[in-house]
């Protein structure tokens, strides 16, 4: 917001050049964005802060000043005429929106002379980026810039008469302001030429045919203050600030005063700048105050802080004097109403309306004694060790191992449609339904994650060629208890899905999974499509392909291999706990051995077979490829593996090897229908 140096110097003697200025700002109250020359005055360009709308104008800048340098806030000028307040003699004003105008105060001044306003002023208004129209709009534009209160002129002539009966048959006309939401498709041409279509989340300002300003934020054509207008009424008021951000935002229009109403004004401020409105369009036109009406049905008053002194040094770290946060708070208009012996009671005048709790009060006096002055310490505290989430670490666990094997880890919302529900045959009545769903996409919490996994491969299959990804996350579902009512469970589930085939791939993933959280004693239970996976005899996942009947639906072109863990189980499960073992001296040695199998042989039976008849000395086995097919008789499949044989104590020679190997197959070949290929 823009402010003109040479007017804060009028308010405040002793102000230093304009950079001290800003600098004095910055230390105490706001950031200073620009320091630009303007002919002979400076443009100060202030980052207001939004909770301070008392300073959206040059007495409260001016104030601030003030109070940084040790002197009291400026005061008001008071109001020359008087204010009968509830007559207006000539007009009548209705407020029928009372929460949204909380004020509205209206002078009529007579027998005005509208011409062109001093030089003084039209700079002025520039400097601020207000263009100068005629003496009286420009004094209360001024006055705006003065005191942060919007005012508006109506041309009191041009305004719709209403006949009023006095008494049984006599009436008297008057002028009637009326404040009002706007109707429906109502329109409204303002100042600037511009058509507006408004509706009823509006607030205008109106007559008794049509509005004549779109409340807080812009004036109407029809009753324009031009340089023939004679007798005017000057509009003072303070409306709600979320009615006047709606209507501004509604409209796309956004002007000076909207932006001071929307944070939020003081009540008592209309009657304030309404009496240096007059004054001012007085000494620039003439006129006389012949009416004036003062609505204010629910008057703000100064509400009270009880300040505890010692509290003051422990929020801010430094201690100040009682006399010292005195001092400071009464230059800000804050009045003692009462000493105690260890806290102050203080009267806040209502144009700080930030200022609600004793912290703020410390604030204000931390701001003003000065920040920099607060020395830096650490803070005397006990450190305890942070208590480690099980919840936390194992999961963070597993996500590092899977990521560290190619897999991206993907995040979803927890929710399924009407329509997945039906795809995947869930009963509606073991789903649990959210009440104010934001979208029917999000109509129930999933009992799966598959549902959103599947969606992520869909959206992705033609970016990649090959996709590998997992969530861990909870999963929702309806349990009876004994007493046949339902209680909803959240579990915490790991499900990983890769594209392809690639079974015996993802069951390596499972097992180093497994390993390396320290799970030992898995098993495989298979079955026609896939393998439930045990760990100590107890089921906590299962492994296998997906129904082809879901892809399609799903549109998804590649088959998929997925495995699906119980989570809370496996963490119960997991051990930190590693056994040692030293890595051998010796070299070791492979070779490969295929073996002819029926196709419902368990590839964990084979290999167990193997580390029998191998022994100690038969270190890793693995299974490489898995063969069905031309060339392999009907009911077999063909299993080849990579042995490794390695002793911790002396280098196998060549004979002990083929011993060894020699006695694993002959050990093979007595299992009924399994044929070692040579």
């Amino acid at each position: 917001m823009l402010f003109s140096y040479n007017w804060l110097k009028k308010y405040v003697k002793g102000l230093p050049d304009p950079q001290k200025t800003a600098d004095l700002l910055i230390k105490h109250s706001f950031e200073v964005e620009e320091i630009k020359k303007n002919g002979n005055d400076w443009v100060l360009d202030v980052k207001v802060l939004s909770n301070r709308a008392d300073c959206f104008s040059h007495l409260g800048i001016a104030g601030e000043l003030a109070v940084a340098l040790g002197k009291k806030l400026p005061a008001f000028v008071p109001l020359k005429a008087g204010l009968r307040r509830g007559k207006g003699g000539k007009f009548k004003v209705v407020v029928e929106e009372k929460n949204l105008c909380r004020r509205y105060t209206a002078i009529l001044l007579e027998n005005v002379k509208v011409g062109e306003s001093p030089i003084k002023i039209k700079e002025r208004l520039q400097f601020c980026g207000i263009n100068s129209i005629n003496s009286v709009v420009d004094a209360v534009n001024y006055v705006m810039l003065e005191t942060g209160q919007p005012l508006h002129v109506f041309d009191f002539d041009k305004v719709s008469d209403v006949n009023f009966k006095v008494q049984s048959s006599k009436f008297k006309v008057l002028k009637k302001i009326i404040v009002r939401r706007a109707k429906a498709n109502e329109k409204i041409t303002t100042l600037d030429d511009k058509e507006y279509k408004l509706n009823e989340s509006i607030l205008v300002i109106a007559d008794e045919e049509e509005p004549l300003a779109i409340a807080g934020i812009k004036g109407g054509k029809k009753a324009e203050v031009g340089s023939g207008s004679k007798n005017i009424l000057i509009e003072s008021a303070n409306f709600d600030r979320l009615a006047i951000r709606k209507g501004s935002r509604s409209l796309g229009l956004r002007t000076d005063a909207s932006l001071r109403f929307e944070h939020g004004l003081d009540p008592n401020l209309t009657m304030e700048a309404i009496g240096k409105a007059v004054n001012l369009i007085q000494d620039l036109a003439g006129g006389k105050v012949t009416g004036g009406i003062d609505f204010y049905p629910k008057p703000v008053n100064p509400w009270r802080i009880k300040l505890d002194i010692e509290k003051v040094g422990k929020i801010l770290g430094v201690e100040i004097t009682e006399e010292r946060i005195i001092k400071i708070l009464e230059n800000l208009n804050l009045a003692v109403v009462k000493k105690n012996k260890d806290s102050v009671l203080f009267k806040v005048p209502t144009f700080r309306q930030d200022l609600k709790i004793q912290e703020d009060l410390a604030e204000e006096a931390g701001r003003f004694y000065g920040f920099e002055k607060i020395s830096i310490q650490a803070p005397m505290v006990y450190l305890k060790p942070e208590e480690r989430n099980e919840n936390i670490f194992w999961e963070d666990r597993a996500k590092d191992i899977l990521k560290e094997i190619g897999f991206s880890e993907v995040f979803n919302y927890s929710f399924i449609s009407e329509d997945e529900k039906d795809l995947f045959g869930f009963n509606s009545a073991d789903l649990t339904e959210i009440e104010n769903p934001l979208s029917s996409e999000q109509k129930y919490l999933r009992p799966i994650l598959e549902v959103s996994l599947l969606k992520n491969i869909k959206t992705n299959q033609n970016n990649f060629d090959e996709i590998n990804i997992f969530e861990l996350g909870k999963v929702f579902r309806k349990i009876k208890t004994k007493n046949e009512k339902c209680k909803i469970t959240e579990e915490r589930i790991l499900t990983a899905m890769m594209t392809g085939e690639r079974f015996c791939e993802m069951k390596g993933v499972v097992n180093l999974l497994l390993k390396k959280l320290g799970i030992a004693g898995a098993s495989y239970e298979e079955f026609e499509n896939g393998a439930r996976i045990n760990v100590n005899q107890s089921a906590v996942g299962c492994l296998g392909g997906f129904l082809p009947r879901i892809l399609k639906a799903l549109k998804i072109s590649r088959p998929l291999t997925i495995f699906t863990l119980d989570f809370e189980a496996l963490q119960k499960l997991s051990s930190e706990e590693n056994n040692y073992c030293p890595i051998s001296r010796f070299p070791s040695a492979m070779r490969d051995l295929a073996v002819l199998v029926p196709v419902k042989t368990k590839i964990a039976e084979v290999i167990a077979k193997m580390k029998q008849f191998g022994g100690v000395v038969t270190k890793e086995i693995d299974l490489f490829d898995i063969f069905e097919g031309d060339n392999i008789s009907q009911g077999k499949k063909n299993l080849a593996f990579h042995i490794i044989y390695q002793s911790g104590d002396r280098t196998l020679s060549p004979e002990e090897i083929d011993e060894i190997h020699a006695k694993i197959v002959k050990g093979l070949e007595v299992e009924a229908g399994w044929e070692v290929r040579k």
